[in-house]
């Protein structure tokens, strides 16, 4: 049950207000002076307190009641509080609102207005403190995380990035082939780093290969090496990927380019560890961990005959899927200041119109608008106009240009908001009733 600290001098404005609130089923604690009020609060925990402005016989000037918002402000910054008086003067209250102050209602005072205010503020308070729980509980994994692993400088801070990375660290110790699936930019070589770097072959050569970047008659080449005159160019013997790797791990980037043929080989080296250099009959054995990667529908290329199935399913033995970075809002402001290399921090502002962004490029767009910004800002801060983000398209004007959410936009807004429903009401521009009505529609759980 919710509990109010009520601190007046006046006891009969106290025992209305107990009254008040008790037929609400809010428990209520009473103080009739600063010093009585500020014991309490130290004894006992409270989750808002109505204060009084003037506490001595025929002072009107609201003087003890801004000594005391203050000693309150500073004890408990996060504490909601609501100014009740019948002298003090509006500026007075109006610059104590701006300081933190949640309310400022005169005496005598409207019981339903009261009683909105107050519910309003703890359920606000709730939800707070439920995400406060929830970041610390967070946190507490994270540093866990951080104790028991190698994450190789990752930086996260969403729980979708912090599942993906937990799994990849429980995964590491088997030698077992992984694919991580995700979109372009998303981070997927970080994964196969921590991958990489928890595994029993952590001391063995880390090798990377962008199956996208090479001409498709010179990835056999590359991964499986080549002897002189084995095709036009080649001069002299190379070593491949795979014996480059030998002893570590071996990332396939962008899988999907593989051909027919360099799969048909990949799904032998993968089943027996020997392969031939183009042009040699000689077979070589290596011991490599493959970690492949792929933001492809392998699926649908299965299904048209350009990705082997059983290389398809002798690849994602574990399967990691990394979401793109519009759905893990968490990770997007730690991100964006990892990639700040001079002290030059972000307004406000600027981190607001980075989490509303959507982020087709992912990690690798956000990277570059930082360094693009950090070049370009000419104060002392990082500002809005600094990123040089494009501006969302304007909504439609006219009768009936509003258009209801659908399931995706609100479980973004709920995302980017930590579940606060009030924040993600104001965003989506409904109420908390209109939205919770939208949520039980769509199948959406109240947490």
């Amino acid at each position: 049950m919710p509990a109010i600290l009520i601190i007046d001098d006046n006891t009969s404005v106290a025992t209305a207000l107990d009254v008040l609130f008790s037929l609400h089923d809010i428990d209520t604690l009473q103080a009739t002076s600063p010093e009585q009020g500020l014991a309490l609060l130290r004894e006992h925990p409270v989750d808002l307190v109505i204060q009084d402005m003037n506490f001595t016989e025929d002072t009107t000037s609201g003087e003890e009641g801004e000594a005391l918002f203050a000693r309150i402000r500073q004890a408990h910054p996060d504490l909601p509080v609501i100014l009740l008086t019948a002298w003090t003067h509006l500026g007075t209250a109006v610059e104590l609102v701006k300081a933190g102050a949640a309310d400022y209602l005169p005496k005598p005072w409207d019981d339903r207005k009261l009683l909105t205010t107050v519910n309003n503020l703890l359920e606000l308070s709730e939800a707070r403190s439920e995400l406060d729980r929830r970041r610390q509980r967070e946190q507490r994994q994270r540093s866990a995380l951080e104790q028991r692993y190698d994450l190789c400088g990752a930086v996260f801070a969403d729980p979708a990035s912090e599942r993906v990375i937990a799994l990849a660290c429980q995964v590491a110790r088997s030698a077992l082939p992984v694919l991580i699936t995700g979109p372009n930019g998303a981070g997927k070589e970080k994964i196969a780093q921590i991958i990489q770097a928890n595994s029993a072959a952590a001391k063995g050569p880390f090798v990377t290969v962008n199956c996208g970047a090479l001409p498709a008659e010179l990835i056999e080449a590359e991964l499986f090496g080549a002897e002189a005159g084995a095709y036009t160019g080649a001069n002299k013997a190379r070593e491949g990927k795979f014996e480059a790797a030998d002893g570590g791990t071996l990332f396939l980037d962008e899988i999907g380019n593989l051909p027919l043929g360099g799969q048909m080989k990949l799904l032998r080296v993968l089943e027996t560890g020997r392969f031939e250099r183009l042009g040699s009959n000689r077979e070589r054995q290596v011991k490599v961990r493959v970690v492949s990667a792929t933001n492809a529908d392998l699926g649908a290329m299965i299904r048209e005959g350009s990705f082997r199935e059983d290389l398809y399913y002798r690849l994602n033995t574990v399967e990691l899927t990394l979401p793109p970075l519009a759905e893990r809002p968490g990770d997007i402001v730690p991100l964006a200041e990892h990639f700040l290399a001079a002290d030059k921090p972000l307004s406000a502002a600027a981190r607001t119109a980075l989490q509303r962004h959507p982020w087709p490029g992912n990690v690798r767009e956000l990277r570059n608008v930082i360094q693009r910004a950090e070049l370009l800002a000419i104060g002392n801060r990082i500002e809005v106009a600094d990123l040089n983000l494009p501006r969302a398209p304007a909504a439609p004007r006219g009768a009936g240009a509003m258009i209801d959410p659908d399931r995706q936009r609100i479980e973004g807004a709920l995302a980017s908001n930590h579940g606060i429903i009030a924040q993600a009401a104001a965003e989506l521009g409904l109420s908390r009733q209109a939205l919770y009505r939208r949520m039980d529609r769509f199948g959406i759980p109240r947490e």
